[in-house]
């Protein structure tokens, strides 16, 4: 097997944030020489049908719309393009929650494929990896990963490793909580993707010498990552997690109407002064849960917190949230299902967990109503939309 290619980014996989990532560290689709490129998720149907297409549409916000041959930008699965030698340097992950758990699996095949092929350094095939997908997951994620490197060494799929080599290996995981925005319209072949203004990426956790090395190859290429030395990642995931809650969340709430009719809400429809009280209680609630397990501390306040929230919301008064997004392409599909979208999973039950954890009963029972509320809308949405269809 062939080194890791030096300053190049994989971003796996095609969706709608990918290909933002993907648009602005292309030089905004101008610069296609291999350099950048996305990487399929192994067994995505969508990923079949943009082949099947042979070309991916971008429809930027300024600009004529461009057509981008697929030939030229997309790779097969991660196994696949380490059996070709092209893995990049860095790897940039960011699909739905859910699918997580699969890109840590295959992250652990990577490095046992490597040792199967006689090669002996751990870390000498895999990319640096920043994982941008939203929800408060990086400590888990990283705890994972380590348990099922454990696993492989058990099953002789690896030999022991020493704890330095444990360590350099996981520090090649890093957290990447991103502001970055973009839409997908439509579906399958005709899906259309509209990437968002460059966003701001917060990269933590992994080791200081991999952290650079990223984020030295990602601003190099004209994206907005910066490090996070004064945060941890669990930090700048709650940061993240109270906005897409009252983004994503709150937003799917507001957007399904008495008769289950779904409307998807902007961002500066979602933050009106009517649903004021909902959105600071939201917030005041993941706040009590942050200063429980140590995300925030006593030099920490709830009314900067909100600020933040408040400012955020002012940038992007016209991005319609992820989850918003999802569910109306899910009706269109015909596939939506009475459950938790995976964002809102991937946030709710952490902070369940720890709410339970830090004896917080109350703000237990405030996500869990949550928690409910969204079912029943999505319940509420899929009656409506069958109504409507019959």
């Amino acid at each position: 097997m062939a080194a890791l290619r030096t300053a190049t980014v994989g971003i796996l996989p095609p969706g709608a944030l990918g290909v933002s990532f993907f648009y602005h560290l292309s030089d905004r689709g101008r610069t296609l020489d291999g350099s950048v490129t996305l990487i399929e998720r192994s067994g995505s149907a969508s990923a079949g049908s943009l082949r099947a297409a042979g070309e991916l549409v971008l429809a930027p916000l300024e600009g004529e719309p461009l057509r981008l041959s697929t030939e030229r930008i997309l790779q097969s699965d991660l196994l696949a393009v380490q059996q070709q030698g092209e893995l990049p340097e860095v790897l940039l992950v960011c699909p739905n929650p859910d699918q997580l758990l699969g890109v840590v699996t295959t992250l652990v095949a990577l490095i046992a494929a490597q040792y199967r092929s006689g090669e002996s350094e751990a870390t000498g095939l895999l990319p640096l990896v920043v994982f941008s997908a939203n929800g408060i997951y990086f400590q888990r994620l990283r705890q994972l990963f380590i348990e099922k490197l454990e696993e492989a060494v058990l099953f002789k799929q690896l030999p022991e490793l020493d704890p330095t080599l444990m360590e350099q290996v996981v520090g090649r995981l890093m957290r990447g909580v991103t502001m970055q925005t973009g839409l997908r319209e439509g579906a399958f072949a005709e899906t259309v993707y509209r990437p968002g203004p460059p966003g701001q990426t917060r990269i933590a956790g992994g080791d200081p010498a991999s952290q650079v090395r990223s984020r030295a190859i990602l601003a190099g290429r004209g994206g907005w990552f910066d490090l996070e030395s004064s945060a941890t990642a669990t930090r700048i995931e709650f940061d993240k997690a109270v906005i897409n809650l009252n983004y994503n969340a709150l937003g799917l709430l507001y957007s399904v109407d008495e008769a289950g009719r779904f409307h998807p809400l902007t961002v500066g429809e979602v933050f009106q002064p009517a649903h004021l009280p909902e959105i600071c209680e939201l917030t005041r609630r993941v706040y009590e849960v942050g200063l429980s397990v140590g995300a925030y501390n006593a030099r920490d306040s709830y009314e900067a917190l909100f600020e933040r929230v408040s400012e955020s919301a002012g940038r992007l008064t016209r991005h319609v949230p992820s989850s918003l997004q999802w569910v109306g392409l899910m009706l269109e599909c015909g596939k939506l299902e009475a459950k938790l979208p995976p964002t809102e999973t991937w946030l709710l039950d952490p902070l369940i967990y720890y709410a339970n954890t830090a004896g917080l009963e109350e703000t237990v029972v405030y996500f869990e109503e949550l928690r409910r509320n969204l079912v029943a809308k999505l319940t509420s949405a899929i009656g409506a939309m069958r109504v409507g269809a019959g």
